[in-house]
């Protein structure tokens, strides 16, 4: 990093590897240009492939999307949990519980709740759910 990063003096310029923005999947706004409606509530970078898409691939919380969302190499990977509905993940964090396990020996793990539970699918009573997101190599890996 060079230069102020805050202040009148502060450019812009400080970060020589540059930075980019990354536009989240989805609709957006009609009138405003290229957008999306995604409000991610966290974003987490997964630094020791826990998930298995490799080293430090952020993941947001897809709250408008009902899923996780990865950013590979500028392309989102949309891990999308279909039921119940409306997965609202509120963080996330990944454990390697078992490194000579493979995939089964790893994953990230998250919470889908919000303030009002008994809006959700399932109605009164429901409760918070922890979902663990595995990924396989291949799609007939054991």
């Amino acid at each position: 990093m060079q230069g102020s990063v805050n202040g009148p003096t502060a450019t812009g310029d400080h970060c020589p590897d540059g930075w980019s923005f990354y536009q989240y999947p989805g609709p957006g706004f009609a009138g405003i240009g290229d957008n999306s409606t995604e409000a991610s509530y966290y974003t987490w970078v997964d630094q020791y492939n826990t998930l298995g898409l490799g080293n430090d691939v952020p993941i947001s919380t897809g709250n408008e999307n009902d899923a996780l969302l990865a950013l590979m190499g500028g392309k989102w990977v949309v891990l999308r949990v279909p039921y119940p509905l409306s997965f609202y993940a509120k963080g996330l964090d990944g454990r390697i519980d078992d490194a000579g396990a493979g995939w089964k020996g790893r994953g990230v793990w998250t919470t889908s709740g919000d303030r009002a539970l008994w809006l959700k699918e399932g109605g009164k009573g429901t409760v918070p759910i922890a979902f663990h997101f595995q990924l396989r190599p291949t799609p007939l890996a054991d």
